[in-house]
């Protein structure tokens, strides 16, 4: 059976949104539970819903004693159920804060075919939805507990329902109550989780649709009158808590203190000029990027299509404005993949491809594919040992290989096939390197090393021991605080050496040093050194040496 009859046969009716939302799965499945917690945002993220159950305070964000006012609630709700059932937060287990941007995922894949399908065929439907779940970007997203692979999907899910209508106006399948439900779930979801992004990428894709059109009639039947009810009953109630357990604080700090900066310059170091997210795109949509040059010149030609018009105002506006902005981060143009995955998945159905395009995708694949091969030999190479070759060439060569044979096959005109072979090598590849190398490369994980001293030496607070909190002198990342519990004391070298006079355990970065033993030598503590731990901040770049210390042991009896 041809590529083409395998599509047609699996894409039908519900068989397309669940074959993209299980590309998604195992796209980002080996990471959920391989990679040790991440800093900066994973890791407070996490540390914020440990909080929220641990002192079942469910409408103030905390990370440890200082309020965390930057995201709305939503997505601290979804890990917090995800923790509640099968873990919980004593055990700081990474994978369960990380399953709800797994499923964010799969909802994001599963919206997309959805959405496709009823613009362009439930075939080129379920291309565009593993097209989107394979997509470098999302999958690394997917295993990271933060908002936006959730945001992704939800705001996918608004789209997609939003196309089915827009298909309704232009002819095609009518829709019922169900689609415009799933709208405005996916909508009101979308601002509990991150705020105005997604209310403000589907507003610019109905305002582009309206203004291109000249009519928007079709809008008036979103169910205006129930489903801005339910929005305000889903977003409302947090809301209006938050307001009043803050006294307004948490609006003053999220809009002043972060959002506003976003707008007004690169906010934390995050500035990047006009074209950053087009030129990471090669990388970040990798490994559909050989289909991009023919997406983009399928947008131009087919821009009076229902399809691709919806598809361009999707993309376009919420693109720029995303150039546009100060400060750019490689995942906020994450909720327009899904146009960009319609653009890819229609042009390989087409089979109409020239010769110019064909070798403009095959390049960039093949540029794609070799860059990223060589940046995991550059990660081997700093922060590997002899132990991890198997891993390196084995992702090395997925990774190459998901550019390279997308191009030959390319240059063959088998665009489909093409773009099948290389979304199959990309994910395997993606796979290794999140559950294969990264968790061997130990230089980077400096966090879960200290921990594991830690414990093996039962020195951590959850293992019933030794009382709480450790003290660190010197190094403040989140993960540590996650992995060491809520109370861990991120003082200096006075406070180490006063928990290890108080029996806790001390962690002392290399530059507190030589003040850490001047404290601990006016105190008269001995500490005894169980443990050090080299490797590198990668949230800062800086070379980092941690000395883990245990309290002085106690003299043992003599008999008389």
């Amino acid at each position: 059976m041809s590529l083409d009859a395998l599509i047609e046969r699996w894409s039908r009716g519900w068989r397309g949104p669940a074959l993209a939302a299980l590309v998604a799965f195992l796209a980002g499945l080996p990471g959920v539970f391989a990679v040790p917690p991440l800093d900066r945002d994973e890791s407070r993220f996490a540390q914020a819903t440990a909080q929220m159950l641990e002192q079942e305070d469910f409408v103030v964000i905390r990370f440890q004693d200082q309020p965390r006012f930057k995201k709305p609630v939503g997505i601290h709700w979804l890990q917090a159920a995800s923790v509640s059932t099968f873990s919980d937060p004593e055990t700081r287990a990474i994978w369960t804060y990380r399953l709800p941007s797994l499923l964010g995922a799969m909802l994001a894949a599963a919206a997309c075919a959805w959405g496709a399908a009823a613009l362009f065929g439930a075939p080129t439907g379920l291309v565009a939805g593993a097209v989107l779940g394979a997509t470098f970007l999302l999958s690394t997203e997917a295993f990271i507990a933060k908002t936006d692979a959730v945001l992704c999907g939800t705001t996918t899910l608004a789209i997609a329902a939003l196309a089915r209508m827009y298909a309704e106006a232009n002819g095609g399948a009518p829709t019922g109550r169900l689609t415009r439900l799933l709208f405005w779930l996916g909508l009101s979801t979308a601002v509990l989780v991150k705020g105005p992004v997604g209310l403000l990428v589907v507003a610019l894709t109905a305002l582009s649709l309206w203004a291109w059109d000249r009519k928007g009639g079709w809008l008036t039947r979103l169910g205006w009158g129930w489903g801005v009810i339910l929005f305000f009953a889903i977003v409302g109630p947090w809301a209006w808590a938050v307001t009043v357990a803050t006294d307004g604080g948490f609006w003053s700090t999220a809009i002043a203190g972060d959002l506003a900066p976003k707008l007004a310059g690169g906010q934390e170091t995050h500035g990047a000029p006009p074209g950053y997210h087009t030129i990471a795109l090669l990388l970040l949509f990798f490994p559909a990027t050989l289909m991009l040059p023919a997406a983009l010149m399928l947008g131009w030609q087919g821009r009076v299509e229902p399809g691709i018009r919806f598809a361009l105002a999707w993309l376009v506006p919420s693109w720029l404005l995303f150039e546009l902005m100060p400060t750019k981060l490689v995942h906020y143009t994450l909720p327009t993949y899904g146009a960009l995955a319609w653009l890819v998945a229609a042009a390989a159905m087409s089979k109409r491809m020239s010769p110019r395009l064909r070798v403009a995708g095959a390049g960039v694949s093949a540029f794609a594919g070799v860059l990223l091969a060589a940046g995991v030999a550059y990660l081997f190479k700093e922060y590997g040992e002899g132990s991890d070759l198997f891993a390196t060439i084995l992702t090395a060569l997925l990774l190459a290989g998901a550019g390279l044979a997308g191009a030959i096959l390319l240059l063959r005109s088998v665009p489909l096939t093409a773009l099948a072979v290389a979304l199959g090598l990309g994910v395997l590849g993606h796979g290794a390197l999140a559950a294969g190398l990264a968790p061997r490369l130990e230089p980077l994980w400096l966090s879960a090393r200290t921990e594991a001293v830690l414990a093996k030496a039962r020195l951590l607070p959850r293992q019933g021991i030794t009382p709480a909190p450790v003290a660190v002198a010197g190094y403040a990342e989140p993960s540590l605080v996650f992995a060491l519990g809520t109370p861990t004391d991120l003082g200096g070298p006075v406070e180490a050496a006063t928990a290890l006079a108080d029996a806790r355990p001390a962690v002392v970065e290399a530059r507190e040093q030589a003040a850490f033993e001047a404290a601990v030598k006016a105190l008269g503590v001995k500490p005894r050194l169980i443990g050090t731990v080299n490797g590198l901040d990668y949230s800062n770049g800086d070379k980092t040496t941690l000395r883990v210390y245990a309290p002085p042991a106690e003299p043992k009896e003599t008999s008389r």
